[in-house]
């Protein structure tokens, strides 16, 4: 596509955008004057999506004339309830219903993962990860060592860009993975990693993985919902999500789990097991020993919180009517307008770090302030900017598919370009 960096091609690509009626469907959070901020920052909290209210105060209405017999009676019943997301939320992460659950939060899942697919033996006992990963990640798996009388410090592999350079290369990760992988129990990368916006090739990274007998699995909190995941073809393990960020869901919502069928059933793996995942027809009996669902709700623990449950089903109806793939095809051309219009600042103080390869990232730019980062990100918040400050440096902007606009990005550059010359002056 060819751009160009004013307003009347802004404009003129919002009114042809297919997707342009989704704007419509959420709350933009407005300044006091009543003018709308420029919100680019879905990637940490996505927007609330209107039908919402309407999906809580079913439930809540529910809850208020059956009480408990809301699990057989509500409109949507409570008992179920888990299940009428599995079909969507598989649309989203690319998967199959049976492998795919809401439920707990991000790093709760990853740990109940870790629980069953890191299984240190022998010299086999290494977790590799990026050096960048997001802070709980590392955490969870630096105490999943530990757990097991492990050192940290022996066993937790960071993969670290080249010398100079932010971006891992595909190549060095395939190399670590052939020099290394006798010794590593589990491959743990976060598929799009959340400091850079570099999406990782999941297929390729498994295949590199499983030939060396290692166990893969993925943290997509920040690729669910933002990139087409296709789980079960990239044969992974194990995948874990929040939905709060691209999927809408409301601040500190559930998690998803993806794993895959052929790990469904199996009787040698280790796992914490509570009576939601035990099978449905006899999970009342209360006294039987555990019968584990013979899909991935096996891992389920306890009963769902509903009200959670219906924001994330409120957002995932607006993904199964938008799709996708649609979706992703207009956060290219929305990314990469942002780029292009950057560019165009031609300003020694900005660095994108986030690839340039449309295909290895998300809807997301990282945007490296070579002087006085903190100054130029409080000027855009104190000019209606809604963005993300990462320390030291980075800048972080999300334009989502869903809600944001071809003039949304235009106007935050215009934005940018009067911070850099306002703090040159001062």
């Amino acid at each position: 596509m060819e751009y160009r960096n004013d307003l009347a091609f802004a404009k003129k690509m919002d009114e042809e955008d297919a997707l342009k009626s989704f704007r419509e469907k959420f709350h933009l959070p407005h300044k006091k004057d009543g003018k709308p901020y420029i919100y680019l920052c879905g990637n940490s909290l996505g927007l609330q999506p209107k039908s919402t209210q309407q999906a809580l105060e079913q439930e809540l209405q529910d809850w208020k004339t059956y009480g408990v017999e809301g699990h057989f009676h509500a409109k949507n019943p409570w008992l179920p309830y888990h299940e009428f997301l599995s079909e969507a939320m598989a649309k989203v992460v690319g998967a199959s219903p049976e492998e795919v659950v809401v439920m707990n939060t991000l790093t709760v899942n990853l740990h109940l993962m870790m629980v069953s697919f890191y299984r240190p033996s022998g010299k086999r006992r290494k977790i590799l990860i990026e050096a960048d990963a997001f802070p709980s990640d590392k955490y969870g798996a630096a105490s999943q060592i530990k757990f097991h009388g492990l050192d940290p410090t022996d066993c937790l592999i960071e993969l670290k860009a080249r010398p100079g350079e932010t971006l891992l290369h595909d190549e060095d990760i395939k190399k670590v993975i052939d020099e290394q992988g006798s010794e590593i129990a589990l491959i743990l990368l976060g598929n799009t990693n959340y400091y850079t916006g570099q999406f990782f090739d999941m297929k390729a990274i498994t295949s590199w993985g499983h030939k060396a007998g290692c166990v893969v699995g993925f943290d997509c909190a920040h690729g669910a919902g933002n990139v087409p995941l296709d789980l079960s073809e990239s044969s992974c393990d194990f995948a874990v999500w929040c939905t709060y960020k691209y999927l809408n869901s409301g601040p500190g919502s559930l998690g998803g789990v993806f794993v895959n069928k052929r790990h469904h059933g199996r009787t040698d793996l280790p796992r914490f097991e509570g009576w939601w995942g035990h099978r449905k027809d006899t999970r009342f009996k209360m006294r039987d020993a555990f019968e584990p669902i013979p899909t991935v709700e096996a891992w389920q623990l306890s009963n769902p919180p509903i009200l959670s449950m219906a924001a994330i089903w409120a957002s995932l109806k607006l993904f199964d009517e938008a799709g996708i793939h649609n979706l992703r095809k207009k956060s290219i051309q929305l990314t990469g307008y942002l780029e292009y219009c950057v560019d165009e600042l031609n300003s020694d103080n900005i660095t994108i770090i986030t690839p340039r390869d449309k295909d290895k990232r998300g809807s997301q730019l990282s945007l490296l302030i070579n002087n006085d980062g903190k100054a130029l990100f409080n000027y855009l918040a104190e000019n209606g900017v809604i963005a993300d400050w990462r320390e030291p440096d980075v800048i972080r902007i999300a334009p989502i598919a869903m809600y944001n606009s071809y003039q949304d990005v235009y106007k935050f550059v215009e934005l940018l370009r009067s911070g850099i010359e306002t703090l040159k002056n001062i």
